[in-house]
């Protein structure tokens, strides 16, 4: 059965929106566990404009927690994610002056630096993965980068089926990058912009085997409350 990653970095942005300690991503993280969330996503921006390093720590170091840091290639933010050793790793682009993620990574532009990355997360048994655009071509790359998993930026497919247009083209993009990275042994996760209705499109992918949501899960949250639209993401994926 496929996984699913919540992300609760908007937690951490409601808290910081009032400068106190509540909401706190820590009790999230657990909550979120026992609801039957597989693994907790956090992403410690170079702005920390919603996880901070100290939050970062403190989940990390939750027992029978599995973590997903997403994080940049800067230097700093790598020394950071390997003295708090989290689970798995997502390279992820990062610019100061989005809203959210863009994009998948360049990887043809950071080719090197990624591949050093990847290595030093390997030597300290952190799984590694790639945030990419669903590209053949980027694919290719990262089974050359010798990663552990892709991750397929939904973010387009999303934004088509919300503003109810033709979504077909950009799902065939997806589903044919993912059944070649099967064939190349990458694992292979999808994530960004995802809501009920998305999520029920790309859990048909056979191939996908873990799908990272936040923001559409913080945001009902506030309508429905965190453990039921949890409850409804997992019966969602069950589905086939």
């Amino acid at each position: 059965m496929k996984r699913l990653g919540v992300n609760i970095d908007h937690i951490a942005t409601l808290r910081n929106a009032r400068g106190e300690f509540h909401p706190d991503p820590v009790i999230a993280a657990r909550l979120a566990k026992k609801m039957g969330a597989d693994s907790i996503t956090i992403h410690l921006r170079e702005d920390r404009r919603h996880i901070k390093d100290f939050d970062a720590k403190k989940i990390c170091s939750i027992k029978n927690l599995l973590i997903n840091l997403e994080i940049s290639i800067n230097p700093k933010i790598v020394s950071i994610a390997l003295k708090i050793k989290p689970n798995f790793i997502c390279l992820v682009p990062e610019n100061r002056n989005e809203v959210t993620t863009e994009g998948g990574l360049n990887l043809k532009k950071n080719k090197n630096k990624i591949k050093k990355i990847i290595s030093l997360f390997k030597k300290n048994n952190i799984r590694t993965s790639l945030f990419i655009n669903p590209s053949i071509n980027d694919v290719k790359i990262s089974k050359d980068l010798d990663t552990d998993c892709i991750e397929i930026h939904t973010g387009r497919l999303a934004n088509l089926v919300k503003s109810k247009k033709n979504y077909l083209n950009e799902l065939k993009r997806i589903i044919k990058c993912c059944i070649f990275a099967n064939k190349l042994g990458l694992e292979i996760h999808a994530g960004h912009g995802l809501d009920y209705k998305t999520t029920r499109i790309i859990s048909k992918i056979k191939e996908i085997k873990e799908l990272n949501i936040g923001h559409f899960i913080i945001g009902e949250s506030v309508f429905q409350g965190l453990p039921k639209v949890i409850r409804n993401f997992k019966e969602i994926i069950k589905k086939k």
